[in-house]
């Protein structure tokens, strides 16, 4: 699916399609399966939500830093993420995301679920996100300041939920926004590093652990700033 006002940033160089579509051989060589997402990654710019002296290593599979202490996540770990959120089910309604950083998560997202919700504690961050959003034509993704960890109450429950920092447990007030059949997926810090955790929500109202391997993430904090 194709992002509103894609032509216009197809970039070239070290930015362009073939060099986007490179990145995407890497990521089925490491294992991500799924084409929709495969079709994100490569029509996303992703070269649009890093700073612009840092455009040239965009399409690289690699998390860069987008300043206040904060990262892009690896295109790797941004692919897998997706994919296990989908997991093959039908498009879905309503995606919530804490963390928005960059706004390149809530990008990929916007072109595979009907509404991505996406809440940052960092101001300057989000402010800089809206601006890139508008840039790329990207209407289907809603954002709030606010402390991610309490989630948005007013839009749940979610299809589906997306934590892009590591606490040491996911906070009970996502998982209560999760709906009926949902998934979220999250770092949690255990032991001395941090481990992927896919919670599935089932119809009965029961919840599901799996241990989806080792990542690295920036800590998940409370308070605005």
């Amino acid at each position: 699916m194709m992002l509103p006002k894609q032509q216009r940033h197809q970039g070239i160089g070290m930015t362009s399609p073939r060099t986007r579509e490179r990145l995407v051989e890497r990521l089925r060589d490491k294992g991500i399966h799924d084409e929709q997402v495969l079709r994100a990654i490569a029509t996303t710019p992703r070269h649009v939500f890093v700073d612009e002296a840092l455009s040239t290593r965009a399409y690289e599979d690699t998390a860069l830093p987008i300043g206040m202490g904060q990262t892009i996540s690896q295109p790797y770990i941004v692919a897998y993420m997706t994919q296990e959120l989908l997991a093959g089910r039908e498009k879905l309604d309503k995606v919530l995301e804490v963390g928005t950083g960059s706004g390149y998560q809530s990008a990929v997202l916007a072109g595979l679920v009907n509404k991505v919700f996406s809440l940052e504690r960092i101001e300057p961050l989000l402010k800089e996100a809206r601006r890139r959003f508008h840039r790329v034509g990207l209407h289907n993704v809603y954002t709030r300041h606010a402390n991610g960890a309490e989630g948005w109450q007013t839009q749940a429950p979610f299809d589906a939920i997306i934590i892009t920092a590591a606490g040491p447990r996911i906070p009970p007030e996502l998982l209560a926004q999760l709906a009926e059949g949902g998934r979220l997926v999250a770092p949690v810090e255990r032991g001395d590093g941090q481990r992927l955790i896919l919670v599935s929500r089932d119809d009965a109202g029961e919840y599901q652990e799996k241990d989806l391997g080792t990542v690295t993430f920036v800590p998940l904090l409370e308070g605005l700033s």
